[in-house]
């Protein structure tokens, strides 16, 4: 008898896994959170003085209204001059403490959601994350 019904009973097996997950599936809130990656990379030279001195950052902005991420790519332009910007008044001393980067992170967020302010009339993103900085 146990034969005849081990198909199902495999089939029951397979099936409580899918089961499980759709019910977490629907537990969770879904989240509302979109990254927007900055491509390419800012690269380009810091500082003054006779040695120079590169910074290459990786910028991702983090936004909680999805609707945003088109206005936010559509600005990119404005969003990367302001950046580079930025960035091209760095020296080497202000980023070698990990304060320095917070710092640059902080005011780099700013400029971006001024730019988005000015254009859009909301700053739209939420936060900055560097996910890769390098200055040498």
């Amino acid at each position: 008898m146990l034969r005849r019904h081990l198909p199902l009973l495999f089939l029951v097996a397979a099936l409580l896994p899918l089961s499980a997950s759709a019910e977490e599936e629907e537990a969770s809130p879904a989240s509302t959170t979109a990254y927007v990656e900055m491509k390419p990379s800012f690269v380009g030279t810091i500082g003054t003085g006779p040695r120079i001195q590169y910074l290459k950052a990786d910028v991702a902005l983090r936004t909680e209204d999805p609707a945003a991420v088109a206005k936010i790519e559509y600005h990119d332009p404005l969003i990367r001059n302001a950046l580079v910007t930025l960035f091209a008044r760095q020296t080497v001393d202000d980023l070698v403490s990990l304060e320095g980067k917070e710092a640059l992170r902080a005011r780099a967020l700013e400029a971006v959601q001024t730019v988005l302010t000015e254009e859009e009339g909301a700053p739209l993103v939420d936060d900055l994350l560097f996910t890769n900085l390098i200055v040498q």
